[in-house]
């Protein structure tokens, strides 16, 4: 088992500024070349609450604020424009960035790319349906409707 301190979420292992225990292959083949951790070394302590700070200034505030974000995301779905072909296939995929760029252009929070979850690659026209981590407790599940440009 290898210690890492991670430097960005990871799904289903921790937060940034969470110390873990991982298997060093994992650690070695993942999450090191992708930079989404570093060694964990005794004098890690102040970068581990440097990153705890940043997190907790990034983070929206409240459980309330974070509900209330919520609903106000699932009221109407996100309209994402991107080139089509014949059939409604896209040419390549939408993104998650796409999806942060369309919230705020609705006039949404400002949504961090790395926490909006999509289950399957969207590649084609219509309703997908995609899910925002706003905080801890709180995941908002977002309507996206893909339109052809």
């Amino acid at each position: 088992m290898t210690k890492l301190i991670l430097t960005h979420e990871v799904t289903g292992l921790g937060e940034p500024g969470d110390v873990v225990d991982v298997k060093a292959g994992y650690a070695r083949n993942y999450l090191l070349p992708r930079k989404l951790a570093t060694p964990w070394t005794k004098g890690a302590e102040s970068q581990i609450s440097a990153i705890r700070k940043a997190r907790k200034a990034r983070e929206i505030a409240t459980l309330d604020g974070a509900k209330f974000v919520a609903e106000s995301l699932a009221a109407e779905p996100v309209v994402v424009k991107a080139k089509a072909g014949t059939g409604g296939r896209l040419f390549g995929a939408v993104t998650t960035a796409d999806i942060a760029a369309a919230v705020k252009a609705v006039g949404g929070p400002v949504v961090d790319k790395r926490k909006i979850e999509i289950a399957q690659p969207i590649k084609s026209t219509g309703e997908h349906e995609v899910s925002i981590r706003l905080h801890p407790e709180v995941s908002a599940k977002i309507a996206v409707k893909v339109i052809a440009a």
